[in-house]
């Protein structure tokens, strides 16, 4: 009883370590979704599959990094000159993530992604997702208390994922409401999924910039 009381207190008091904490679970759901993408991607000789397959290995090699070199860091400290190169080659990573999405979003445009659920578990979907971006949205905006770098750099990867699951979200809307067979939604799965795409550019270049002005301030 008393160490939920600690876990609970220690949940509200210290944001670093809820964003650590709130980070590992994250990264197990994407080596899951990693291995399964895979899986399908190999058994099916599915593109789709095989391109958001390499989105979560770049997604878990990311969260791994970050989450290994802040926890490191963090116990050691003093290392002030490391600690910046390490969150600068996490910076480029995290622009090699935007690169990895350029095939899974082509192929959303095109509508050539499958879809393998009906209208309401696509409707409970939308319901998680809706809270996912919620919540990244709320940490994105408080991640400026912490003067930990890697805190807030892993705020921003959270929210980069959630909207790379909003536009997966609405692609699967769309197949499942028009079987697959409608193209009048293109200029809008376009236009969005543009959108969506030079906001995650733009926010690893922010991040980058910052680490960049850090360091010669």
């Amino acid at each position: 009883m008393n160490g939920a009381k600690r876990f609970l207190n220690r949940w509200k008091t210290e944001y670093d370590w809820r964003t650590f904490t709130q980070s590992l679970g994250s990264f197990a759901v994407n080596v899951f979704f990693a291995l399964y993408n895979g899986f399908l991607g190999v058994r099916h000789s599915s593109l789709w599959h095989g391109s958001i397959c390499a989105y979560y290995l770049f997604l878990v090699l990311l969260r791994g990094g970050i989450l290994a070199a802040g926890r490191a860091f963090a116990r050691r400290g003093g290392r002030e000159r490391a600690e910046r190169k390490t969150y600068l080659a996490a910076c480029g990573l995290l622009l090699l993530l935007n690169v990895s999405l350029i095939v899974p979003i082509s192929m959303m445009v095109r509508q050539e992604k499958p879809v393998y659920m009906t209208l309401i578990p696509a409707i409970a979907m939308a319901a998680y997702t809706t809270y996912k971006i919620t919540m990244a949205s709320i940490h994105l905006r408080r991640r400026r208390r912490t003067r930990n770098r890697f805190v807030r750099l892993l705020r921003t990867v959270s929210f980069i994922d959630a909207l790379v699951s909003i536009l997966t979200l609405q692609n699967t809307l769309i197949m499942v409401s028009s079987s697959g067979g409608d193209m009048g939604m293109l200029p809008l799965t376009a236009a969005s999924s543009a959108a969506v795409w030079l906001s995650t550019l733009s926010l690893s270049a922010a991040a980058l910039a910052k680490g960049i002005r850090e360091g010669t301030g």
